[in-house]
């Protein structure tokens, strides 16, 4: 099967001349990587390497992905006027996502959609926005997020502006399996839909719109004397905003220069991820000379949002729960409330999160881990009018205002900054913050492990592990007694006294080990070729917290160990 696909990319007499040239230079594993299955679309569509094949990211197989999602729309939307059957494409400042983006304009305008595509790299959250405002039956946006330089990626949005849930998901995942041959998509030159008036240009005009949207997060007017920040956009879509809506806001703002220009290879950086304090280096060096009190990060596409804050003559780096914690409280203390407010985070999320919200009645909604859910769940919310008062997860994803239905960093640097000005005028530091939020509700801590993997054999490993465990049933893990599994792939909780219940969530490979005084989370990445292992813990005092996650920690290694995972 392998080398029936080799040989037939081997034999089209019109393939892409680069991608051509890295067939010729493949060692024999690389092509088995590259050819041993489909690339698979999931609930974040699709995200992997760039290269030849068909297990990689390019022009035929974003063409395939994307001619299953435009099948998918007929079948779906053939109700809705032709005027609006509108699709919105935006794109990162990766290594050919333009490119990327330009072939998943041709596919749609070939089959008849109308096309808006933005003319410059926009970050995911306005993707979101656009696909709402202009009344779209999907969007499409081109990026890997904070991946390495090498990887690109395909996420697709509903009507609604939310990333695709499952079900939907598994819809256009039939599609695209329908096609046999990717090479058989036939599309007309870019310049000739744009003449014919399939294919709109978004321009710069249309930013406005969006940042209306996000200035909405804002809760009150803050002083902003004697206060600083400096921003990064880690060399992504942040450049746009990041800067100008802080500073049209009032805030002394100081942008890390080198990282404000879009660089594909993000040389300034080891990764591109503002959940790693790594990737702050030049900023603090910034922060340092004009003494800021706040740093904060975008990712490459702008939806995440890491912060810094002085404390003394350091930076202390919050952690993704730690932002959800403070913004959380802040807005229970001064968002004004009209009807029914719901709260919405995952499972995953620090508990500190949801023992807030419970005493001071908001209604709690959890989910599985992606930000797809917690949009999914503000549509429905809203059917039943009810009011998003604000949606939060772990891996430093936030929303305050729910004019768009996926986690912005803008949102965030805006509420982020609001809050810190607050407290600065306080005399309090945000850690000051943390320590009376902890001393009325308790003291949480978390952290997370990434087990990396490689190919196909790394991937199944972690299919095994994740059985093994379901096979094992452990009653026990280090010295915590486990008194719930909750698996979310068989959808059941299993208690110690052996009583079972059903979880209405999807199904999803995960599992947690829910102890007295916290929990374990095992699940395979559904974006990239990881394990993420996910511990919480929680006491009265900040000492035996940490104590206790220290030995979850240890336990958790130790189970990796056992199955090779890690060293």
């Amino acid at each position: 099967m392998v080398k029936k696909s080799i040989k037939k990319w081997q034999d089209y007499t019109f393939l892409d001349s680069t991608l051509k040239e890295e067939l010729n230079k493949l060692d024999e594993k690389s092509l088995y990587d590259a050819f041993a299955k489909d690339i698979s679309f999931g609930t974040g569509g699709i995200r992997g390497i760039m290269g030849v094949g068909i297990n990689r990211i390019n022009i035929y197989t974003i063409r395939k992905a994307t001619f299953g999602f435009a099948s998918y729309l007929k079948k779906h939307f053939v109700n809705r006027p032709y005027s609006l059957q509108n699709v919105v494409i935006s794109y990162d400042t990766r290594q050919n996502s333009y490119l990327f983006a330009k072939e998943t304009a041709r596919v749609l305008a070939s089959q008849n959609f109308h096309v808006y595509l933005f003319k410059e790299p926009r970050p995911t959250p306005q993707l979101s926005f656009a696909v709402r405002y202009l009344k779209a039956v999907g969007g499409i946006i081109i990026t890997a997020s904070h991946n390495p330089p090498n990887y690109n990626g395909y996420k697709v949005y509903d009507e609604n502006g939310c990333q695709l849930v499952p079900h939907k998901a598994d819809l256009v995942s039939e599609e695209i399996n329908l096609i046999e041959d990717l090479f058989s998509i036939q599309v007309d030159d870019f310049e000739t839909y744009l003449r014919r008036g399939s294919i709109t240009i978004l321009e710069k005009y249309f930013d406005e719109n969006y940042l209306t949207a996000v200035r909405f997060a804002s809760v009150q007017r803050v002083r902003k004397e004697n206060f600083k920040i400096v921003y990064t956009p880690l060399h992504g879509t942040g450049n746009a905003f990041g800067e100008s809506l802080l500073s049209g806001l009032g805030y002394d703002v100081y942008s890390v220069k080198e990282q404000m220009e879009p660089d594909h290879m993000f040389s300034t950086v080891t990764s591109p991820n503002p959940e790693d304090p790594k990737a702050f280096k030049l900023a603090v060096e910034l922060a340092q000379k004009v003494k800021a009190q706040l740093i904060l990060a975008t990712d490459p596409d702008a939806d995440r949002c890491g912060a810094a804050v002085l404390v003394k003559d350091e930076y202390y780096f919050l952690s993704g729960n730690e932002i959800a914690v403070l913004i959380l409280d802040y807005l229970i203390k001064f968002a004004t409330r009209i009807r029914e407010s719901v709260f919405i985070s995952t499972i995953v999320t620090t508990d500190l999160v949801f023992k807030m919200a419970e005493e001071n009645n908001l209604e709690i909604i959890k989910t599985l881990t992606g930000f797809k859910f917690i949009g999914e769940q503000i549509e429905l919310i809203k059917k039943q009018r009810k009011d998003f008062f604000f949606g939060c997860e772990e891996s430093f994803g936030y929303l305050v205002s729910d004019l768009v239905r996926d986690k912005d960093a803008f949102q965030a640097c805006l509420i982020i900054s609001e809050l810190t000005a607050y407290y600065h005028e306080q005399n309090l530091t945000l850690i000051d913050v943390l320590k009376l939020i902890y001393e009325k509700y308790g003291y949480y801590q978390e952290t997370l492990i990434n087990v990396n993997v490689s190919g196909v054999d790394g991937l199944n490993s972690l299919n095994h592990f994740m059985e093994s465990l379901r096979k094992d049933k452990l009653v026990n893990l280090g010295d915590d007694q486990v008194l719930i599994l909750e698996d979310y792939l068989k959808q059941i909780k299993i208690f110690d006294d052996g009583r079972i219940e059903k979880i209405t969530l999807p199904p999803s490979d995960v599992l947690k080990y829910v102890f007295s005084n916290g929990w374990i989370v095992f699940r395979p990445s559904g974006t990239e070729p990881k394990l993420k292992v996910y511990l919480s813990s929680f006491n009265k005092t900040e000492q035996k917290a940490k104590l206790l996650l220290e030995k979850r920690v240890d336990a958790a290694n130790k189970l990796l160990r056992k199955y090779n995972l890690i060293k």
